[in-house]
C-alpha cells in the first residue's frame, strides 16, 4: 500500500510469536512485521515523521518469558533460575494491568500496568541492506523502547524511495532492558500518520510525545549506543531548538536522562531523554513539510 503524507492508516499486527488477535498463528515468530508501507514523496536524504495515534491490545491475554536471557545476569543468578518457558498473561483493559495467568510465587499479587507500546517500527535500510528484524540501527528497527506508545511521535531518516515503513512486535507493557528477552507479547492494532520532512535527515530516530524529546541509538555496545544517542540529542538542540553548542552540552549533562530501552538483543539500544519544560523558552526551527492531503 502506498500512504500520501497526512494519511492516517489503521491496521493490526501479530504478535512476536505471529499469533493474531483470535489466536491463530499465522506466520513464523521472530517478530513477523505489518508493511512495508511505501510513503508518497519520501526520499533519500528526507525524514520520514509517523505519528503513533494509538495502540491497542486486541485479544485478553499476552505471553512473555519467566527467566533473564543468560548474558544479562551474573552466571551464579543464570544457573538457579528456573527452567525456561513461555508465562501467559490476562491482559484486563478495564483495570488497565496485566496479571499471570499462573500463581507467580510471589509475596504479593503482581499486576503490571498496561502501557502498550510497538517493539519494532521502521524503515528500509541503507545500502539495500535486508536485515533480520530481531535487531535495530539508524532505520529503527527492534528497538523495544517503551517510549514508543500512544501520542508519541516517531522521526526516521530515509535511505530508499517509498521510506518503506513497517512495524510490529507489540506489547502490552516491557519494562527498560527487556532482560528476559520478552515483553508482555500480544497482537496489537494501530492507528498511525504519516508525513514528510523534505530535505533534512535526522541521523538517529528521534521522539517526541507532550513532555519529552529522545533520541534513539543503537550499537553492539553499550557504551557506542550512548554516545551515539547523546551526539544525536546535541545536533538536534543546536539544529531545530537553535541553543547553541555550550548551552546544549550544560543542558544535556544536568538534564538527560538515559533509558536502556533493550539490552538483549545482538544491538544495545539506548535513548537520552530531556524534558521539555527544561527549554520550552527555546525557539523551534519549524521544519518544511509536504503539504498535507
Amino acid at each position: 500500500m502506498t500512504l500520501d503524507p497526512g494519511m492516517v492508516l489503521e491496521t493490526h499486527c501479530v504478535d512476536a510469536y505471529g499469533v493474531d488477535a483470535d489466536g491463530h498463528q499465522l506466520t513464523r515468530c521472530d517478530n513477523p512485521l505489518t508493511g512495508p508501507f511505501s510513503i508518497a514523496g519520501a526520499e533519500p536524504g528526507d525524514t520520514l515523521v509517523v505519528e503513533l495515534k494509538s495502540i491497542s491490545p486486541n485479544r485478553d491475554y499476552g505471553t512473555s518469558e519467566n527467566t533473564p536471557v543468560p548474558s544479562i545476569v551474573d552466571p551464579d543468578i543464570a544457573d538457579i533460575m528456573p527452567a525456561r518457558r513461555t508465562n501467559r498473561w490476562i491482559i484486563d483493559k478495564a483495570a488497565g494491568v496485566a496479571r499471570p495467568a499462573q500463581a507467580s510465587g510471589a509475596a504479593v499479587e503482581l499486576a503490571v500496568p498496561l502501557s502498550p507500546m510497538l517493539g519494532c517500527i521502521g524503515v528500509a535500510p541503507d545500502k539495500g541492506q535486508s536485515i533480520w528484524c530481531g535487531t535495530s540501527g539508524r532505520y529503527g528497527g527492534n528497538m523495544d523502547s517503551p517510549l514508543l506508545g500512544s501520542g508519541s511521535t516517531l522521526y526516521l531518516p530515509v535511505f530508499e524511495p517509498g521510506a518503506m515503513l513497517y512495524l510490529g512486535d507489540g506489547h502490552a507493557a516491557q519494562g527498560d532492558g527487556e532482560i528476559c528477552g520478552a515483553g508482555i507479547e500480544v497482537s496489537v492494532d494501530v492507528v498511525l500518520a504519516v508525513n514528510v520532512i523534505k530535505g533534512r535527515q535526522v541521523m538517529w530516530p528521534r521522539g517526541e510525545d507532550g513532555d519529552w524529546i529522545w533520541v534513539v541509538g543503537n550499537a553492539r555496545s553499550l557504551e557506542m549506543a550512548l554516545r551515539y544517542s547523546a551526539s544525536e540529542m546535541l545536533r538536534w538542540l543546536m539544529a531545530e531548538f537553535e541553543i547553541e553548542a555550550s548551552a546544549a552540552c550544560m543542558l544535556l549533562a544536568q538534564s538527560a536522562k538515559f533509558d536502556i530501552a533493550n539490552a538483549t538483543n545482538p544491538m544495545v539500544t539506548v535513548a537520552c531523554r530531556l524534558a521539555k519544560s527544561r527549554f520550552l523558552s527555546s525557539r523551534r526551527r519549524a521544519p518544511a513539510r509536504l503539504t498535507e492531503s
